[in-house]
């Protein structure tokens, strides 16, 4: 299925997920937006090995970007692997995936995703819009071969040996229909009532921004983020969603008619991948809901008490003999570390970028302090665990890391530039 099984938890309750890998490759799952130890964050080299080797031990003499053979495992499992969970953090709409060394973005493409949405008691005490009137909203863009497959243009087939994909897609793969849920240009039926829309990019390089038209009276009214809800609601009229994130949205749709049609569109797109889906206003009438002044109370980081700021580059440069992306002029080592952040202080992480480049950092959510000589920007309030940085752009966040020490990654969620080295390693403690 695709997406795959969406799960639920509670903030509080430890939960344990077992996956097991019937794939003839291996597979490593991330828990995307968890405040997950170490052993269970889905570190790129943690694999969970396939229950019949048979087709690996076919396709041996495995090298990675820099032609080189990979560095030895990590905390491997063969054939399925236990991953547990705290949940001790708010609630939000988290998503897992595969997070194999240099092989993210053909597994994901293919399927491998699907969301895990945390609860907890102050949302419930919002009585936010709940069952039918609660979609989870998974967009992806894809393309298929004349026989119906996905096609994606890796430059190994096997997805053994050489990463990577060839030149025409190294700034990142686009497809030519949109998915919603896994299906193509979908209508939902919807009832003359309040919605809460939760959008969640999963494309691996397609950036959106999302408008709907004929335009509700309040607007997507945003009411969180990828680390939950926002302190206060947020009106927006079309609002800009990178790879990885996620909009937690209200939408009355009881002002609208019954018959109306009401298209959602993605306005960096144009033609047919211009819009993404439609919604079709039926006679019932469901509940309305009117969101609260103050929805959360969020612990602002201050800058002020940073220990440390650190800066990081990420740019187009070369891997081995290849073209890839980098950070900080390296490319990606599990052996490697770019920082050893101290379990509770704050620091200000400066990222520049030569290109779209969604960063995503591991471990705990961060806040935008400012891009360039200006504060945030409009899509950066709240709780962040992935920055939309565009060309030629400087950002600066406030990070800081909780509870579990041992090694995390940051990289790009562009997954052809994750696949193509853009990832680095911060070991806390």
């Amino acid at each position: 299925m695709f997406p795959g099984p969406t799960i639920e938890s509670r903030r509080g309750r430890p939960v344990a997920v077992r996956h097991r890998n019937r794939l003839p490759i291996p597979i490593v799952v991330h828990l995307h937006g968890g405040h997950t130890p170490h052993e269970s964050d889905g570190y790129p080299t943690d694999d969970i090995y396939p229950q019949d080797m048979t087709y690996l031990h076919r396709h041996q003499g495995m090298t990675g970007m820099d032609g080189h053979a990979p560095m030895p495992a990590g905390d491997v499992s063969h054939g399925e692997r236990v991953y547990r969970y705290p949940m001790q953090q708010r609630a939000a709409m988290l998503w897992y995936h595969d997070h194999r060394m240099d092989f993210t973005g053909p597994s994901v493409w293919r399927g491998l995703a699907g969301l895990h949405i945390v609860r907890d008691d102050e949302e419930d005490a919002l009585g936010l819009p709940r069952g039918r009137y609660e979609l989870p909203l998974v967009l992806t863009d894809r393309a298929f071969d004349a026989d119906g497959s996905l096609l994606y243009p890796s430059v190994d087939a096997t997805l053994v040996n050489t990463p990577g994909v060839t030149d025409p897609y190294v700034a990142g793969v686009l497809g030519d229909v949109m998915l919603v849920n896994g299906v193509p240009w979908p209508f939902a039926d919807v009832d003359r009532a309040t919605y809460r829309l939760r959008f969640l990019n999963a494309c691996n390089a397609r950036r959106l921004r999302l408008r709907l038209d004929p335009e509700p009276h309040d607007g997507l009214l945003q009411i969180g983020t990828e680390g939950g809800l926002l302190a206060a609601p947020l009106q927006h009229d079309s609002f800009e969603l990178a790879p990885a994130q996620r909009l937690d949205a209200l939408v009355d749709f009881s002002r609208f008619p019954v018959g109306a049609l009401v298209t959602l569109y993605d306005d960096f797109a144009d033609g047919r991948m211009h819009q993404i889906m439609r919604f079709r206003v039926g006679e019932r009438v469901g509940p309305r809901f009117t969101a609260p002044a103050t929805l959360s109370t969020i612990e602002p980081l201050d800058p002020t008490k940073a220990t440390v700021t650190r800066t990081f580059r990420f740019q187009r440069g070369s891997v081995g003999h290849r073209d890839g992306w980098i950070i900080n002029e390296e490319p990606f080592s599990p052996t490697s570390v770019a920082a050893r952040p101290k379990l509770g202080d704050i620091e200000i992480w400066q990222l520049f970028a030569d290109f779209h480049h969604p960063v995503h950092v591991h471990l705990d959510p961060f806040q935008v302090v400012g891009r360039g000589i200006y504060g945030p920007g409009p899509f950066d309030a709240g709780w962040k665990d992935t920055i939309d940085l565009s060309p030629g752009e400087q950002a600066r966040i406030a990070v800081r890391f909780r509870d579990h020490p041992g090694r995390f990654v940051f990289h790009c969620h562009n997954l052809e530039h994750e696949d193509m080295a853009m990832m680095a390693n911060f070991v806390t403690a």
